[in-house]
């Protein structure tokens, strides 16, 4: 994909978006330009709330359920972690295990350990390991790239 960014000095700001095709890579960039894909709807006693993606922590699959975390609270998620991963971010949200996904935005110190593992400490103090399958990707994304697609 050719990128062509150019700042200018007057005048409005403007986004052109040229493909041949609508690939889930170019639908993720038209849903962050629309603003899109900001918020999950999720469950919580019995109501359905609607959670901000930037709050979010971490999204953990326990006994074939899906918790979403933030700083103060846990809501219940009606998708799979496949499912959810697909909805988000690419950028923000990353994979980090077969179980759950972070937001690289709230990770706040790293740790490499034996194994090739990562733990990552998000900003409420928690530690998430990094399973040594998904660590590669994680270091690549930190550095700018691309993780699989």
């Amino acid at each position: 994909m050719k990128i062509d960014i150019k700042r200018i000095d007057t005048g409005e700001d403007e986004v052109i978006l040229r493909y041949k095709e609508l690939t889930p890579k170019v639908k993720r960039i038209l849903d962050a330009l629309n603003g899109e894909n900001n918020r999950l709807l999720a469950r919580k006693d019995d109501k359905q709330v609607v959670v901000d993606t930037g709050d979010i922590l971490y999204i953990e699959s326990v006994d074939d359920k899906t918790f979403a975390y933030t700083e103060g609270d846990v809501v219940r998620v009606d998708n799979t972690l496949q499912g959810i991963t697909e909805e988000l971010d690419d950028i923000k949200f990353f994979r980090c295990s077969k179980s759950m996904i972070i937001n690289v935005d709230k990770v706040r110190v790293l740790k490499s350990l034996s194994s090739n593992r990562i733990d990552a400490t998000l900003e409420n103090g928690e530690h998430i390991l990094i399973s040594r399958t998904y660590a590669s990707d994680f270091r690549k994304l930190l550095k700018g790239g691309a993780p699989r697609e």
